[in-house]
């Protein structure tokens, strides 16, 4: 299974920001179920909310309508790819300094941690939480002296490499940032006379806004005293948008890197079934995994489109836990086949991705013991060989079954008929707007060197 990033939210001048950035994360819950929080700026003060847990778990009215006052505010939902998830790890991540209150919300992994942080401590600086986004905080707070706070931030962000977007309130500014590669999504919006930011234009769907903009790679985006101020801190030479966002990640109502994630989704399926064709009863999905590209499977197939695995949707993220004679009860809890539609049918299977392969081959199994025909699968993206230091969860090769093994062998240990990957070439061609991606997953190319202290993360507590 992979686990995804972070969501980001905020929106300067709105008589309920709170709530509005309460709904905003509620729409991005999908990018991170571990922590959730929301800051705002009353006029004199950072006030703050955060908890472990989902965005409705965290916030209670007594926190929207009373406690988090003012009409600036921002909001962060995270799942931890550096730092352990712990309260203290939880973002927006706040600090005082020199008359001003700051506050950090990120959504990446940045691949020089290790070496920053050594120097930051060399110099005395002393560390809350285990989390990358601490860093940049430390680096703002040293290139503040002496200089002014916006020269200071543009110091910090040369300094830092890697994957990121920010959100940073400050005082009565709010600021958003997106990395020179551009590998997470970021946009503008307008609600009313309100500016909005969020990771996705999914949350704008939710709030009624108007999507203006992507935030550009290498921009910092300034909101004060109701005007957006724009200027570049580096240039976009080597655009990187993480593929994994149209793949995978992003709600499928969402634009991201001005590519309508649904229609992309699609056309990955549509490229799958003119490359991997085979006679087969119908096309299936495992919900909700590769559902869109399944539907561009069937249509340039001409086969049936079924849901013959259906999902229970009151699953939480935990449950008692069955005895272990209750063989695959986590798998048969999420998800059971309509028992008619799999016996003696011969089914073609749409995923977006294989990382490990457990989860699919114990499922594979299930549908085997029915009493299918045939079972063919078919991948909307290529063998994820090697490991992203970018932000998503899997980082050393061993994890990845592509890495250590054909296409052939892995058709075999999941127990399938036949087995193909969307080629490269095939994937790109499903996006209109642009074809540079980060595409280190799939061929090792990485755009910014990992280093080799990348994998040496601060010490969990």
């Amino acid at each position: 299974m992979k686990k995804e990033f972070c969501g980001l939210f905020g929106i300067y001048g709105h008589p309920e920001a709170a709530r509005m950035a309460y709904f905003g994360l509620y729409a991005l819950q999908h990018r991170g179920q571990e922590s959730a929080g929301i800051v705002t700026w009353d006029g004199q003060k950072i006030r703050e909310q955060k908890g472990m847990g989902l965005v409705a778990d965290v916030f209670r009215e007594e926190h929207l309508g009373h406690q988090l006052k003012g009409n600036i505010s921002m909001g962060h939902i995270r799942y931890s790819t550096t730092g352990a998830s712990l309260i203290r790890n939880s973002q927006p991540f706040i600090v005082r300094f020199k008359g001003m209150s700051i506050a950090i919300a990120h959504n990446g992994n940045l691949v020089n941690t290790y070496e920053l942080r050594r120097e930051l401590e060399e110099h005395g600086s002393i560390f809350q939480t285990t989390m990358d986004s601490e860093i940049i905080v430390h680096l703002i707070a040293r290139y503040m002296n002496g200089n002014p706070f916006e020269v200071a931030l543009k110091k910090a962000m040369g300094r830092i490499k890697g994957a990121y977007c920010l959100l940073i309130l400050a005082n009565d500014k709010l600021i958003a940032i997106r990395d020179p590669n551009g590998f997470r999504p970021l946009s503008i919006g307008r609600l009313g006379d309100s500016y909005v930011l969020a990771s996705e234009t999914c949350a704008f769907n939710l709030l009624e806004a108007e999507y203006l903009r992507c935030v550009k790679p290498g921009e910092i985006v300034t909101i004060d005293k109701g005007n957006l101020c724009s200027s570049q801190f580096a240039e976009a030479e080597n655009l990187s948008p993480c593929i994994f966002e149209l793949i995978y990640f992003a709600r499928p109502d969402s634009i991201v890197f001005n590519e309508e994630v649904y229609q992309a989704r699609k056309k990955m399926g549509l490229a799958l079934a003119r490359e991997a064709p085979v006679d087969a009863d119908f096309v299936m999905p495992f919900p909700d995994s590769g559902m869109y590209a399944g539907v561009g499977y069937a249509q340039q197939s001409g086969l049936p489109f079924e849901m013959a695995m259906i999902r229970n949707h009151y699953v939480g993220r935990t449950f008692i836990q069955p005895s272990q004679d209750m063989r695959d009860f986590g798998v048969r809890v999420k998800l059971n086949p309509a028992r008619s539609m799999i016996k003696n049918s011969r089914i073609i299977i749409v995923e977006d991705s294989i990382v490990r392969g457990t989860t699919i081959r114990t499922r594979i199994k299930k549908l085997r013991e029915l009493g299918v025909r045939e079972l063919h699968m078919r991948v909307s993206c290529p063998p994820i060989r090697y490991p992203c230091y970018y932000g998503i969860d899997f980082s050393s090769k061993g994890e990845l079954i592509a890495a250590n093994h054909s296409v052939e062998d892995i058709a075999r240990y999941i127990g399938l008929d036949s087995l193909h990957y969307l080629s490269i070439d095939g994937l790109l061609s499903s996006f209109g707007n642009q074809k540079k991606f980060c595409l280190a997953c799939f061929n090792g190319q990485y755009p910014v060197s990992p280093g080799p202290n990348c994998n040496k993360l601060c010490i969990e507590w």
